[in-house]
Order: C-alpha cells, then structure tokens, then sequence
C-alpha cells in the first residue's frame, strides 16, 4: 500500500507524482550515491572559506564546494558562460536525467517544466562586477562576466545543457524557500497533466555579499552550525544544487523506474511579518496548509526535516509551530548542521535528504549536538543516524519576508501484484 491519501473529490482526475532521479552537488557530497553517505556518517562541510576573500572578519567557516569541475557533468554548454550557480543547476540536473534512467532525446518530445529556486542567482559574478567598479570602473567590468548575472540562466542552462525546447523554465526568487517552491510548482504541473515531467530544485553559490549581511546581523557561528542546541551561534554559509526529477507513477512504473518516493502535497504562504524574524502563527500555518494539501494527518508524520538555521529565533519559533501543529513532534533533524544554509538549493537539498531517508529507511542526524535547548524540545536525533521505517516525511522551508514553503513525501510502496 502507498502513503498517499485521498485529498477530495478531484483526487481522482489528478495524476500521481513521483520522485524518480536526483542530482546534488552539496559540500559533503558530489552526486546522490556521496550525498547519501554523508547524510549516513553525520559529515560536516564545514571548512575555511576560499572562494571570496574573508579579510577583516573575525571568524569565516562555511560549507563551500572545493571538488567541484564542471566539465565532469558539463557537455554542452561552455561552462565558462555560466556562473558557479548555473554550473551547479546544470550538473545537478544532469546527474538526476541520468539517475532518473532518462535520455534527454526521449524527453525532446514531450512537454516538460523546469524550476529552480534560488536566493542570490549569480550573486558571485555580481561581487566581482562590483570589486571592478570599486577599484577601476565599468569600464574595467569582464563582459562576460556581466552576461552570467541573470537570475533566469539557472533554468535555461538546464534546459541547453539537455537540449530541450518544449519547456517552460522558470526560476523562483523566494529566497531559502525556494527550493520548497520550484518542487511545488513542478508538482501541480506534472499532477494536472500540464508537463510530462518536471525538473525542479534549487541553486545557489557563496558569495561575499550574503556571507557580509548574515555576519553583520550577528547570525554567522565561529565554526559549526548547531541547530536546537542550547549554545548554538548561528548559521554557516553553504551553496550547492539539488535537482529532482518528477514525473507521473504511471510513466514511472511503465518504464520501470526506481521510485524514491512520492510527493504527497505542499503547502506555500507569505506572512510578510518582518524583513527576517520568522512568524510562529504563519510556520504553523504553513504546515497545515501543506498537510491538508497531501491529505496527511499529523499523526502520519514520522519525520519532519527542519528548516533549521541554527540561529536562536528561527530554532525557538520553528519548533514551537511544529508543536503548536503535532502536539507532540515526530523526530525533527536539521541537514544544515551538515550542509550550512546553502540559501534557494536548502530546502531542494533537503527535499532529496528527504528522499533518499524514505528510501533507505534511516533518519539523518543533526549533528554537532551537545544538549537540547529546553525552548526547543525536540528530538533532533543528535550525531548519529538511525535506521527508521519511514512512510511520510514533510520538509521545511522558511524564508525572509515570511515565504514559508512545507513538501510533504511519502513511501511508494508497489501493489504485490505490481512486485512479482
């Protein structure tokens, strides 16, 4: 039987939707078989910065990619037209095709959507732009460079590098909810039969001016990010790319796909509240919207995958809307304790976190962990991962602004007659 449930009337007229390929480019892991084991081993991508200069601050760990080359996953593009995001979206998108069992001819075809979610687009780039000014001009700007900055480029790059034009591309601005957002969208259009499949996630390289405005707000922690611990410090930067392929069961079965798991429903709001403090009354909300959505009852949850930062607000109020909703929380881990806030690819990251969880029963940890913050009184599942038979886990998304995204995903589990 399947973790899915009946949502009303017009569940019947909707097509099922799964998750069938996934490409991560993440600080503890290139590609979903290295992603995988990080998430298993509790490893930290946390490391000095390199890839902008950190002179003048007092501290600068963060959870940057240094094994990254392109061209490994790059074919037809020249990667030097893209910016590290778009490199990252590109690659992730390919290494999901090929996880998926897809060729990019077969879907040439067939109508597709690709969504990405981002924060900063090619932010990097414009840091660089920005330097040249500073010391010599715009006249001294790189044109090629300047030609990398759009935001848009994260999902037309996917679809030039795989050579597909019956697409719609789009990329979501909704900041570290992003991720959360794109996999909604990719859902109702696949769900409706509006696409045949979907590539969706969300991308994001470090870059100086984040790293500046987290710093300035007192929101970096000296060295590692320990989210609902009671002497955690804040957030470490990250970046990376998650890319999930989605595309109808039946599609799915017919072609004898591995299922990672299913999405079940989401759930989006915008409480506008405050600039950065996040809403107990909207998170909450959120996540009900995203429960009624998938047709799940709270109970039915057996792990949440939280939003968490690390940073005292955002632990205190996330936690306190999760109770507000379960009573009593399923396990509540946060993959930024490994993965920093890798900004509009977190929540795509942590979608496929989500996955692979449900799909090799264990549950990852929240590592760096000492003692549980009292004001936060969930079982983070401290440093050490823990086999699980998992059947539907819901992912969390917040951002600035008050963007709440909340995914919920389920294990697909074949009919016996489907099996034999």
């Amino acid at each position: 039987m399947s973790a899915v449930h009946d949502a009303g009337p017009e569940a019947a007229e909707r097509h099922r939707v799964v998750l069938t390929g996934l490409g991560v480019v993440s600080s503890i892991g290139l590609g979903v078989k290295e992603f995988l084991g990080g998430l298993r081993e509790g490893r930290s991508g946390a490391r000095p910065i390199t890839v902008f200069d950190t002179e003048g601050f007092a501290h600068a760990n963060g959870c940057e990619i240094v094994e990254f080359e392109p061209l490994d996953w790059i074919r037809t593009l020249e990667t030097e037209q893209l910016g590290r995001a778009a490199q990252f979206s590109a690659a992730a998108a390919r290494m999901a095709l090929e996880d998926a069992g897809l060729d990019a001819a077969d879907l040439r075809g067939r109508r597709g959507l690709i969504s990405i979610g981002t924060t900063d687009g090619e932010s990097y780039d414009l840091d660089q732009l920005v330097e040249a000014e500073l010391k010599g001009g715009p006249e001294t700007f790189d044109p090629m460079a300047a030609g990398r900055i759009p935001a848009g480029r994260l999902s037309i790059a996917i679809a030039q590098e795989l050579e597909l034009a019956d697409v719609e591309a789009v990329t979501v601005p909704t900041a570290c909810a992003a991720g959360n957002y794109a996999i909604g969208y990719g859902f109702d259009a696949v769900r409706s039969g509006e696409a045949d499949y979907a590539f969706c996630g969300g991308a994001d390289a470090m870059c100086r001016k984040t790293f500046t405005g987290f710093y300035r707000l007192g929101t970096i922690a000296p060295e590692h990010c320990r989210p609902f611990d009671a002497d955690r410090k804040g957030i470490l930067t990250g970046e990376g790319a998650g890319v999930l392929v989605l595309e109808r069961l039946e599609s799915a079965l017919e072609r004898g796909a591995t299922i990672y798991a299913e999405v079940l429903g989401y759930g989006l709001n915008c409480d506008a509240h405050h600039q950065v403090a996040p809403n107990r009354a909207s998170v909450a909300r959120c996540m009900e919207l995203a429960l009624d959505n998938a047709g799940v009852k709270p109970a039915e949850v057996d792990l949440i995958s939280a939003h968490g930062t690390g940073t005292k607000a955002n632990d205190i109020t996330e936690a306190g809307a999760i109770r507000e909703v379960f009573g009593t929380p399923p396990r509540t881990v946060s993959m930024k304790s490994m993965l920093g806030h890798s900004m509009g690819a977190a929540s795509a990251l942590g979608a496929i976190g989500c996955a692979l969880a449900i799909a090799h029963r264990f549950i990852p940890p929240t590592i760096n962990h000492v003692t549980t913050d009292p004001e936060c009184d969930v079982d983070c599942v401290p440093n050490q991962a823990v086999e699980a038979d998992l059947k539907v886990v819901q992912n969390n998304g917040l951002a600035f602004g008050g963007n709440n995204a909340v995914v919920l995903l389920g294990r697909y589990d074949r009919p016996e007659e489907e099996a034999c």
